[in-house]
């Protein structure tokens, strides 16, 4: 399939670093692409991070781009992709969660666990606050977006065993810093549900 007219000349400037060669195919492209998007994860935040995440990629890989092959097939090929990943991330963290309901549910949680449940995750939360900057969005994309460690790894243009070191030192650091040993289980929810 061949490039769609004015989209070759864009794509070879864009190999070579053209910022206005993206602006162009992102005007041309963003709207098609966000459509697509949102037909499928019916939801306007999402199907506007996967526009900004399949332009990022094409950023990122603009020296492999290929100018005689179909620069719109290129993107919804990422895309589609991209659609694939949500929706396996949003399956597997709806099983999770079911299954903890159903646990929490058969160990019938009073109000006053309730209120040390939210005490515990406010403490959390400032925990997390201070750690360091690059190791605190490691930690929170593992555990709050649910990437995996080479999905980071890519993001943030680390190493696979930087992310896993900072995921393991921030993990360190909250648990030596919850004061009561009774928090355990709800330090466990925290970093695994929310």
């Amino acid at each position: 399939m061949k490039t769609a007219s004015g989209d070759k000349e864009l794509v070879d400037a864009l190999q070579r670093g053209d910022a206005g060669a993206f602006d162009k195919l992102f005007g041309k492209y963003a709207g098609r692409l966000f459509t697509f998007g949102l037909k499928y994860l019916r939801n306007k935040e999402d199907a506007e991070g996967l526009v900004q995440g399949v332009f990022l990629k094409v950023w990122e890989n603009r020296k492999k781009l290929k100018s005689g092959t179909s620069f719109q097939s290129y993107l919804f090929t990422i895309a589609y992709h991209d659609i694939c990943n949500i929706f396996r991330k949003r399956a597997t963290e709806r099983q999770f969660k079911d299954n903890l309901i159903l646990e929490l549910a058969d160990k019938s949680v009073k109000n006053d666990d309730q209120a040390e449940y939210k005490s515990a995750l406010e403490q959390v939360d400032h925990i997390i606050g201070q750690l360091p900057e690059h190791q605190k969005m490691v930690f929170l994309k593992s555990r709050k977006e649910g990437l995996s460690s080479k999905e980071i790894a890519t993001e943030l243009n680390l190493s696979v065993g930087t992310v896993d070191n900072y995921i393991s030192a921030a993990l360190k650091f909250i648990k030596s810093r919850m004061e009561n040993e009774n928090l355990a289980i709800l330090l466990f929810l925290y970093l695994w549900v929310l």
